[in-house]
C-alpha cells in the first residue's frame, strides 16, 4: 500500500495543481457567479467524478504501461512538465481575460444539465490528464505491488482535496461577487499568482521523479 511519506508528498503536490485556478476551477466560479452557490456545488461534484474517470484510466490502462518502461516515463513526464509551464505561461499572460471567467452570465440550468457540464470539463481538464498521466505514477511504490490499487487510492486522495478547494473556490465566489466585479486588478491578481505556480510545478515535475 502506499505509504505515509509518499501519500503526504502526493498530497502536497495534489494541492499545489489543484487550488491553481485551471479549466475547472474557473467553470466552477462561472457556475457561482452566474448561477450561485448549488449550481458550483453541483458542478464541482460532476467535475470531480470525471476527474476520477481519468484516474481509473491511468490506473487500468496508461498507468500499468508507464511503470514499466523508464523511457515512456520520462518522455510523459517532460512533455508532461513541457504542457504545465506552457499552461503557466498562457495564465501569465492572458491573466487579465481571467474576469470574463467571473462575469458569468446566461440562463440557469437544471441540476442534472449543470452535473454533466461539470463532468465534461473534469474528464477532458488537460492540466488534470497530465498530472494523472505524468505525476500520478512517480507516488506509486513498485515493490509493494498493487500498482493499480495505489493509483486509485491516491487519486482518491486528490479528489478528495479538489472537492474541499473547489468548493471553497465556489462558495466564495458566490458570497463575493461585487468585492472583485469592482476591481479587475485583484482578476489578474489571480491569474498571474496561479500562472506562476503552475509553471513552478512544470520545473518541479521535470526535475523529478524515478532514477532507474
Amino acid at each position: 500500500m502506499v505509504s505515509a511519506d509518499r501519500l503526504l508528498a502526493f498530497a502536497a503536490m495534489s494541492f499545489l495543481l489543484i487550488v491553481i485556478p485551471g479549466p475547472s476551477v474557473l467553470f466552477v466560479i462561472g457556475r457561482a457567479l452566474a448561477q450561485g452557490r448549488r449550481a458550483a456545488l453541483t458542478t464541482v461534484v460532476g467535475n470531480t467524478l470525471g476527474a476520477y474517470v481519468l484516474i481509473v484510466a491511468v490506473a487500468l490502462g496508461i498507468g500499468s504501461v508507464v511503470e514499466r518502461s523508464v523511457l515512456v516515463f520520462t518522455v510523459l513526464k517532460l512533455a508532461g512538465a513541457a504542457y504545465l509551464v506552457y499552461l503557466g505561461v498562457k495564465a501569465w499572460r492572458g491573466r487579465a481575460a481571467l474576469q470574463d471567467a467571473f462575469a458569468g452570465g446566461g440562463a440557469a440550468h437544471g441540476g442534472l444539465r449543470t452535473f454533466w457540464e461539470g463532468f465534461a470539463v473534469g474528464v477532458s481538464n488537460p492540466k488534470t490528464i497530465v498530472f494523472f498521466a505524468a505525476v500520478l505514477p512517480q507516488f506509486v511504490d513498485r515493490g509493494q505491488g498493487h500498482v493499480a490499487v495505489q493509483m486509485l487510492v491516491l487519486g482518491l486522495v486528490f479528489n478528495v482535496i479538489a472537492v474541499a478547494c473547489d468548493s471553497v473556490w465556489g462558495l466564495v465566489a458566490a458570497t463575493a461577487r461585487g468585492w472583485f466585479a469592482r476591481s479587475p486588478q485583484r482578476l489578474s491578481m489571480v491569474g498571474g499568482v496561479g500562472g506562476l505556480t503552475m509553471i513552478g510545478l512544470g520545473v518541479t515535475v521535470a526535475a523529478t521523479g524515478r532514477k532507474d
